[in-house]
């Protein structure tokens, strides 16, 4: 049973948390976003992806609705998000002495331990 309670606790952290950044970007846009893709000589189309990294999988995370996909779509995300800002900064401190890239990865690693545990038994589809 604590297991199970554990990760739902994962679920809803990841989704939860990941899901302030999707809503920030659907009130405010991703123009920030588009030019990052298109300064990597990238489709412009693609920084939509967002959304679907940042609200569609993280909704469906908390609600356990195949879990190991939609934590795979926030792991991609995050790697993109990564080497799109940080990937001068990943082996650098930040001003306080933690790891530059400390957030980003902290949604990263755990977005694959779901991948890697599944939803448990508290989620509409268990995997």
């Amino acid at each position: 049973m604590t297991e199970n309670i554990g990760k739902l606790i994962l679920r809803f952290m990841v989704g939860g948390l990941m899901l302030f950044h999707g809503i920030d970007k659907a009130l405010h846009g991703i123009g920030f976003i588009k030019g990052l893709v298109s300064g990597q000589g990238l489709p412009e189309i693609l920084a939509y992806g967002v959304y679907v990294g940042e609200i569609l999988a993280p909704l469906f995370l908390i609600l356990g609705w195949k879990s190991r996909l939609w934590a795979a779509v926030i792991a991609v995300n995050m790697t993109v998000a990564i080497y799109l800002t940080q990937s001068k900064a990943l082996l650098s401190l930040g001003t306080h002495g933690a790891w530059a890239v400390e957030v980003p990865m902290f949604y990263l690693l755990s977005a694959l331990a779901i991948v890697f545990l599944g939803s448990g038994k508290y989620a509409i589809m268990r995997d």
